[in-house]
């Protein structure tokens, strides 16, 4: 059986992940999504609430064979615990492809995982976790750019925002 990995900081999970992710969990008898923490970044969501977003929607979708978890170390190191073989990255545009080219080269050469990328899904290539906050920080309609269950989370999260930048 190959487990494979789908890692990310899901700040917060968008559309376009739970493409990759779920296109990823035809593909695999089981897959487990992390949360990858990183101390140099400041997340608008905290682990345990990314976690439950990516629960929720993938509940949603009806998508059973995944385990969401975190971790704070390298993926190969995860990889290595949980038996997992591949670690699986989606691809958004060109640019993606050469920054996670030389992390898949790494990765295997400290692990020996290999890493398969995934193209995004045309329609929804163009949305990224950056993008929908920003577009939410300014008012604008990001339905459809994220699962119900980031909808509502994420509007409360921007409506905090500007109140503690108003006190």
């Amino acid at each position: 059986m190959t487990i494979a990995v789908c890692p990310g900081s899901f700040d917060p999970v968008t559309a376009g992940h739970l493409d990759v992710i779920e296109r990823c969990a035809k593909l695999f008898a089981q897959v487990h999504v992390v949360v990858a923490i990183n101390a140099a970044k400041q997340p608008m969501f905290a682990e345990e609430e990314r976690k439950e977003m990516i629960r929720k929607a993938l509940e949603a979708d009806g998508v059973h064979n995944v385990v969401v978890s975190s971790t704070e170390g390298l993926i190969t190191e995860y990889c290595t615990q949980v038996g997992a073989t591949l670690i699986v990255k989606g691809l958004r545009q060109n640019g993606d492809y050469e920054a996670e080219l030389g992390m898949a080269l790494v990765n295997r050469k400290l692990s020996g995982v290999e890493t398969m990328f995934i193209p995004a899904d045309p329609i929804r290539e163009h949305i990224s976790s950056s993008i929908v906050k920003d577009v939410a920080r300014h008012g604008g309609d990001i339905r459809g750019m994220v699962p119900a269950s980031v909808h509502d989370a994420l509007i409360s999260a921007v409506t905090q925002e500007r109140k503690i930048g108003e006190e």
